[in-house]
């Protein structure tokens, strides 16, 4: 790979929106150490008091994973935002391209939902930055959450309006939509997309004490999780049938495990909801519900896991994508399924097993399950810098081709 005259990511595709979604999953990642181990008594979240409070008056293990998840999480944001505005910058000279023309005319189309699935990551990434480093805003955070919905909403917008253009030129014309191309899950971003935007706008309803705050966040959300669950079982079930017929498609092989992130961000969701749901309609449910959710979403991300580690190894995907003298944009999408299978270990361990009493917090089974978190956790982040090194070192030069 000579990086000298030229580096892959002068060859832009919508898929390196995802090298700014990587980032803003590890600076969740980093969250979920004070979100779990940070003291909050009262809220659903730590603030930045809580978070000084426990630095200050906890001992040397809490001071240095609090000094590490704060760390992490500015480094890791600002690199989500340094990303996305490289790659929104790059997508309106894109725009004005043959290949652009070529891209919206084909089945790649849909790559460009990485944009507004970018996009709500770093909404959600710029709440968690409020909490973390802003003292006193959950003294005004009611007055956030509208404009946090509001933001949402306009992602959610720009997504159903990339899903409507695809889906209008290939459903209302046949024949435009080659089905032998579909042999991966690369369909299923725009349901990820969504099911960001969902997890998103579900945030309110856990943490809102207005009730006309935490019911439109609660509908919204739920329309939004529910139409990312039907876009995704619609597109998984043709997709599949397509790799039966002619196989995965090698450069697109990672998508295999997009069911990750979305089932992990759907968890997430759900979780939100019913938080909301006990909090202000005083639906109560019971302690091992969580523990239901989570095992079962865990589980079928096992078996996606497996299965996409299995076919990108025969397929020897590393040697050609990550060792060898090919690139892809869409090997950023490798990063996404070891973040979210940490996050919902994290939620697994902590909403599960601890709170129904199954083990004890900090208890030698609590950091052994943790353990495996944090592994997925620093494995990505190597990856994300493995990736950056690769595809973005050396000096630019800006090219057009097509994406596809």
């Amino acid at each position: 790979m000579n990086t000298s005259h030229h580096r892959p990511a002068d060859t832009w595709s919508p898929l390196y929106f995802l090298a700014s979604l990587g980032p803003g999953g590890l600076a969740v990642t980093f969250f979920m150490f004070l979100m779990f181990w940070v003291p909050h008594p009262g809220q659903p979240v730590p603030v930045f008091e809580h978070i000084m409070s426990a630095f200050t008056s906890g001992g040397l293990p809490l001071k240095a994973a609090i000094l590490l998840a704060v760390t992490g999480i500015a480094g890791f944001v600002f690199l989500n935002i340094k990303m996305l505005i490289w790659n929104l910058t790059r997508f309106s000279q894109f725009r004005k391209t043959e290949s652009y023309t070529k891209l919206v005319n084909s089945n790649g189309e849909t790559q460009l939902l990485a944009m507004p699935l970018a996009l709500a990551m770093t909404v959600n990434a710029g709440f968690i930055v409020g909490l973390v480093f802003v003292p006193g805003l959950w003294g005004v955070v009611e007055y956030l959450f509208p404009l946090a919905m509001i933001a949402f909403a306009l992602v959610a917008y720009l997504a159903f309006r990339q899903i409507g253009n695809f889906l209008g030129r290939v459903l209302s014309d046949g024949g435009i939509f080659d089905v032998s191309a579909n042999n991966s899950f690369a369909q299923l971003l725009p349901a990820f997309a969504l099911s960001m935007t969902a997890v998103g706008m579900a945030a309110p309803a856990a943490m809102s004490t207005v009730p006309l705050t935490v019911g439109v966040s609660m509908i919204l959300s739920i329309m939004l999780g529910t139409v990312a669950g039907l876009y995704a079982l619609v597109a998984a079930i043709t997709a599949f049938n397509s790799m039966l017929h002619h196989g995965t498609a090698k450069e697109s092989a990672p998508t295999l495990m997009i069911v990750v992130p979305i089932l992990t961000v759907i968890g997430i969701m759900t979780m939100r909801q019913e938080h909301g749901l006990h909090t202000t309609f005083a639906a109560h449910s019971g302690v091992a519900d969580n523990l239901l959710l989570t095992t079962t979403i865990l589980a079928i991300q096992i078996v996606f896991l497996a299965l996409g580690l299995l076919v990108l190894r025969r397929q020897k995907y590393a040697d050609a994508y990550l060792r060898g003298n090919g690139n892809s944009a869409g090997a950023y999408a490798l990063v996404c399924p070891g973040v979210a299978l940490s996050v919902m270990l994290q939620f697994w361990i902590n909403k599960g097993l601890v709170s129904a009493g199954l083990i004890a917090k900090f208890g030698i089974a609590y950091w052994s399950f943790t353990s495996l978190a944090i592994a997925s956790q620093v494995a990505m982040i190597v990856l994300v810098f493995f990736l950056n090194h690769r595809h973005f070192a050396g000096r630019a030069r800006m090219q057009s081709v097509p994406a596809e």
